[in-house]
């Protein structure tokens, strides 16, 4: 059996959220001798996993269930309250794309800025430059400002960037949500390429026939807790019965 890189034990995590929103002057004027409220939201309860090497384990669940915040204790980015996430190698997260942009820089020096931030080298980026311009099918509008750039091109960039700074263990959210029909083929092979060269990856993702496609074992979270685990069919499908019979015949007539 493959090494554990990534072990999850136990972990649990809540955020405290005002019970009273204040939004206008007058409600927080009027309301500055009142103690604001709070209550805790747990997002988060006792989730354990591990991830071995090479393997691309496939996480399912509904909007608000949990996920992103999985993968941002798991990435380092948010401390978890309780339980304890043990990484034996690098990470390399693609989480909230376009995160640490200077949009009056052009594409170019955005390269270098969040090539750094990832890991590169200077001499490592000056090479992966035309590159990545190309995957991300940008090159014309290299010198372009990112403030000009559509979401759609800052997402492309985002992607083809750290798709060159990759560590051992990779985190995708919604990696073949993207672009249009080819920049998805263009990851989907780039994935391809990382899990044959034994990258390990954890791949969340909305659509049941991503996770068959793509995933060696997956697991399914519902309000804050696995609620099953095992290969990406069987939990495919289990996502697709936890959904509204509505939503479970939309995904049928797509043919997800």
């Amino acid at each position: 059996m493959a090494r554990t890189v990534v072990e999850v034990d136990a972990i649990s995590k809540s955020f405290e959220i005002p019970s009273v929103h204040r939004e206008t002057l007058r409600e927080h004027l009027f309301g500055v001798l009142e103690p604001r409220k709070f209550e805790r939201l747990q997002v988060l309860d006792q989730v354990s996993f591990e991830l071995r090497a090479g393997e691309t384990l496939g996480i399912m669940g509904r909007n608000g269930c949990g996920k992103s915040t999985l993968l941002k204790v798991l990435c380092g980015i948010y401390t978890p309250d309780a339980g304890e996430v043990r990484v034996e190698t690098g990470i390399t997260p693609i989480l909230e794309l376009g995160v640490g942009w200077n949009p009056e820089l052009d594409a170019i020096d955005n390269i270098f800025l969040i090539g750094s931030i990832m890991g590169l080298s200077l001499r490592a980026i000056d090479g992966s430059i035309d590159g990545i311009l190309a995957f991300a099918e940008v090159e014309r509008f290299a010198r372009l400002k990112l403030k000009h750039y559509s979401s759609g091109m800052a997402s492309r960039l985002a992607y083809a960037i750290a798709f060159e700074a990759v560590r051992e263990v990779l985190v995708l959210d919604e990696i073949f949500a993207v672009g249009d029909a080819g920049f998805k083929a263009k990851c989907e092979e780039r994935y391809r390429e990382l899990h044959k060269s034994g990258h390990t990856i954890v791949l969340v993702s909305h659509a049941p026939a991503t996770v068959r496609t793509f995933c060696d074992r997956a697991i399914l979270i519902d309000h804050g807790r696995i609620q099953c685990a095992g290969g990406p069919i069987e939990i495919a499908d289990a996502y697709v019965d936890l959904l509204t019979p509505q939503a479970s015949a939309s995904f049928i007539r797509a043919g997800a």
